[in-house]
């Protein structure tokens, strides 16, 4: 069970991991060790999964997105699989989902530049059998973040 400084102290840690336990201890108003003790409890639990470094996608090379739905005429969970082992292997594929609807599968793919799109299209299909796939290029990020709501944990 988690308070409402557990969810304040979730919310900073999103917005800066990197936010010196002291300055969060402050913001809290908890003693330096209560703060960390709280922090080591939400790890435990498991409410931190991971502590990551955002880099700027323009600075590493990467600007461009596509959004790639696929369509499948395999259902199998061999196929699932091989389809997960065949995206994990593709450091442009950041994100990928099983959908309900028209499309089986989302892929959100970073790239130096759109043409390169076909590079990774042709690393997937040498791997799965895939029935149908329409891209999507992102002509601009109007929200970004990896940030969740906090007020629903419990």
């Amino acid at each position: 069970m988690i308070d409402e400084r557990d969810r304040k102290l979730l919310g900073l840690l999103q917005q800066d991991g990197s936010m010196p336990v002291g300055e969060l201890a402050d913001r809290v108003n908890l003693s330096l060790s209560a703060c960390s003790r709280r922090i080591q409890r939400l790890e435990e639990a498991g409410y931190i999964a991971r502590r990551i470094v955002v880099l700027d996608r323009e600075r590493m090379g990467v600007p461009t997105t596509v959004f790639a739905m696929i369509k499948t005429a395999h259902h199998s969970d061999e196929w699932i699989e091989a389809f997960r082992r065949a995206i994990s292997d593709i450091p442009e594929i950041v994100e990928a989902h099983r959908l309900t609807g028209n499309y089986d599968y989302i892929v959100k793919v970073v790239l130096p530049r759109v043409e390169h799109y076909d590079v990774v299209y042709k690393q997937i299909v040498r791997k799965v059998e895939l029935f149908d796939v329409s891209a999507s290029i992102s002509m601009e990020i109007l929200k970004s973040g990896t940030a969740v709501p906090v007020d629903y944990a419990e």
